[in-house]
């Protein structure tokens, strides 16, 4: 015959009774700090890519920054006078088909000139002149802030 041990109420509920746990009070950043640490390192790498690609050495100037909430159209002119839209590209000639067939507001697109400061006045005012002239009225020069000396 076999004994049963435990064969009281106490016995019978010992098996069936689970300890409660207090709620943990304590918050586990561990996995928080790993996705930070991973997104800050995607921005840094992402960063420098954002800038326009064209190595412009720009003057400096007092003038205040433009706010607005769209992308504008960066034409650039380097020092050697060839002329860029964004990163690509092209003749005096052929900027103002170009801008408008990119141009999704028509011509109330921002346009930014950015031209660096051995670039020739002359290249710089022909190309503002058939801007301005194809109709296109929201045209401002790109500069660096002007550091104290």
């Amino acid at each position: 015959m076999a004994m049963q041990v435990g064969s009281g109420q106490a016995g019978g509920r010992r098996g069936r009774r689970r300890r409660r746990h207090a709620p943990m009070s304590e918050i586990n950043v561990t996995p928080f700090v790993d996705v930070m640490l991973v997104l800050l390192i995607i921005f840094m790498v992402a960063a420098p890519l954002l800038t326009v690609g064209v190595p412009i050495d720009l003057p400096e100037t007092r003038a205040k920054a433009l706010e607005g909430d769209t992308e504008p159209i960066t034409i650039s002119v380097n020092s050697a006078g060839e002329i860029y839209i964004q990163d690509t590209p092209i003749a005096l000639d052929e900027v103002v088909p170009k801008l408008e067939a990119i141009a999704a507001n028509g011509y109330d697109e921002r346009i930014y000139v950015r031209g660096d400061q051995d670039a020739d006045y002359g290249t710089m005012m022909k190309l503002m002149g058939r801007i301005n002239a194809a109709g296109f009225k929201r045209l401002g020069l790109v500069t660096l802030e002007e550091r104290d000396s």
